[in-house]
C-alpha cells in the first residue's frame, strides 16, 4: 500500500510511525516530512500548503491513502481536490473544516446544537472588544476568529493584559486576516481535556482522552504555544464523562453539519474545559492534534489505516478500535526564544541515546538533515515520548530521554503530567 502523509510536524512524523509500525511493507511519503519522516519514508520537497502540487504529484503516482495532517491545507480544500479526482483523502471537506478555520463558524453550529459553551461576542475594532470585555468581566479570553497556528489566544487576567491584547489584535494586527474578527469570550475555570473522535458523517468513535500543556513554562504560566506536552490517557476524563461528552458535544455537532449540508468526516478535536456546571467547549480543531497524536497513537492498538478508511467510506460503525491500557507521555523540546523569535539551523545530538531508552520514541517536529547532521528549523523540534504501564515511570522515561539529547539553548517544561501525578498521590 502507497501512502502519503501531508505536513512536516510531530504529529505526522507519529502519524507515518504509526502506519509504520501497522504495515512494515507499506510504502510511505510525506509532503514535506522531516528528518524524523526521511528515517521510515520518502520527503517530497513539497509544501504543506502547495495544494496544486500535492494534486499534482497524487494525480501523477495515485496513493492509496493521502492523509492531511495540518489545518491550512484542510481549510484551503485539499481533501475537497482529491476526492473529487476519486483519489481516496482523510481528512475534512473544506466546508467542514471550518469548525477550525472560523471560531465565529464554529461557535454558531455549538449554538444552534446546543452544545454547552463558554458565552461570546465578536469584536471588529478595539471599542467593540473592550465593551465586549466590560460585559463579561476580567478574566476574559481574545481570540483570532481565524488560522493562527495555535497561539492567537490571550487569556488576559489583568486591565494591563488586556491592554497587550487588544494592541496585539487591533493596533498591531499580529494575525493579519486571521485577526479580524476576534471571539471575547468567558473565562472558564476547571481542567482542560483533549478529546478526539474519528468521524465518517454520522458514526463518531472517540479515541483515547489526551490532556495539552500549552503555555510555555511550568505551572501552566507563559504565553500560549502550540503545545509544550501531552499524556494519554487523561485520569479527569473517566468513562462516564467521556460518555457525556459525546452525547452532548460530537453527536449533536455531527448532526448540525449534516443539517446544513456538510458531511463531516475525519478526525474531529473538542478541547473540553470541565467546569463545575460540566463540560463545556473551548474549541474545535479539524485534524489530529499536536502534541496530543504523539501521546495518543502509541497506546492504539487496532489499525489507524483501517479506521481512516472506515472514516472515508461511512463504515466506522462496523470497526472497533482498540487501546493498551499503557501510560504515554510527550515532552516536547523548543528553540531557544519560542513562540518568538528563534534561530535555526542548530545542530542536534543525542537523538540515538535517547532513542535507546526503553519505551521512549523521538518524534521529529522542526528538524531537517543537513549534510550528516539533523539540525534545527521550527520553534517545536521534537517530542521525546515514551511509554509504560504506570503513568510514573512514562514521565521518568521521557525525561530520562531529554537529557540524552542536547542542542544550543533547547528549552522544555520540567511538569509535564504532574497535575494527574498530584491527583494519583492524594488518591
Amino acid at each position: 500500500m502507497n501512502i502519503l502523509i501531508v505536513g512536516n510536524g510531530g504529529r505526522e512524523h507519529a502519524i507515518a510511525w504509526k502506519i509504520r509500525k501497522d504495515d512494515p511493507n507499506a510504502k510511505l511519503f510525506c509532503a514535506p516530512g522531516n528528518a524524523g519522516t526521511a528515517a521510515i519514508a520518502e520527503n517530497l520537497p513539497i509544501q504543506a500548503d502547495n495544494i496544486k502540487g500535492i494534486v499534482k504529484w497524487t494525480v501523477e503516482n495515485k496513493p492509496d491513502l493521502t492523509v492531511v495532517g495540518p489545518e491550512v491545507p484542510l481549510c484551503l480544500g485539499l481533501v475537497d481536490e482529491l476526492t473529487k479526482r476519486g483519489l481516496p483523502a482523510f481528512g475534512p471537506s473544506k466546508a467542514a473544516a471550518q469548525m477550525e478555520g472560523s471560531k465565529k463558524f464554529a461557535k454558531e453550529v455549538m449554538t444552534a446544537a446546543q452544545v454547552p459553551t463558554a458565552r461570546s461576542t465578536i469584536a471588529r475594532t478595539e471599542a467593540e472588544a473592550r465593551a465586549a470585555v466590560a460585559d463579561l468581566g476580567i478574566p476574559v479570553v481574545l481570540k483570532a476568529d481565524g488560522l493562527a497556528a495555535g497561539k492567537g489566544v490571550s487569556v488576559c487576567t489583568t486591565p494591563a493584559e488586556i491592554d497587550e491584547a487588544i494592541k496585539t489584535f487591533f493596533v498591531e494586527r499580529s494575525f493579519g486576516d486571521a485577526g479580524a474578527e476576534v471571539l471575547v469570550e468567558e473565562f472558564l475555570v476547571g481542567e482542560e481535556a483533549s478529546i478526539l473522535a474519528f468521524v465518517d458523517g454520522n458514526t463518531v468513535i472517540p479515541l483515547a482522552s489526551a490532556q495539552d500543556h500549552k503555555r510555555l513554562l511550568n505551572d501552566d504560566k507563559g504565553p500560549n504555544t502550540g503545545g509544550m506536552g501531552s499524556y494519554s490517557p487523561a485520569p479527569c476524563v473517566t468513562p462516564d464523562l467521556l460518555a457525556v461528552i459525546q452525547s452532548q458535544v460530537f453527536k449533536p455537532v455531527v448532526e448540525e453539519l449534516n443539517m446544513r449540508g456538510i458531511k463531516y468526516k475525519g478526525i474531529l478535536y473538542a478541547g473540553i474545559m470541565l467546569t463545575k456546571n460540566g463540560p463545556k467547549v473551548l474549541e474545535f480543531n479539524c485534524r489530529f492534534g499536536d502534541p496530543e497524536t504523539q501521546s495518543i497513537l502509541p497506546r492504539m492498538e487496532s489499525s489507524l489505516v483501517d479506521a481512516m478508511f472506515a472514516c472515508i467510506n461511512g463504515t466506522l460503525a462496523d470497526s472497533k478500535v482498540s487501546w493498551s491500557k499503557d501510560s504515554c507521555v510527550c515532552v516536547v523540546m523548543v528553540s531557544g526564544g519560542y513562540p518568538g523569535r528563534y534561530e535555526k539551523g542548530i545542530p542536534i545530538d543525542g537523538l540515538e541515546e535517547a532513542s535507546k531508552v526503553e519505551g521512549v520514541t523521538v518524534f521529529h517536529a522542526g528538524t531537517k538533515r543537513l549534510n550528516d547532521m539533523v539540525v534545527t528549523c521550527g520553534g517545536r523540534v521534537l517530542g521525546v515520548t515514551a511509554t509504560a504501564s504506570a503513568l510514573a515511570e512514562a514521565v521518568s522515561r521521557a525525561y530520562q530521554g531529554v537529557l540524552k539529547i542536547r542542542f544550543t539553548d533547547a528549552d522544555y517544561r520540567t511538569d509535564i503530567a504532574q497535575r494527574a501525578l498530584r491527583k494519583k498521590e492524594q488518591k
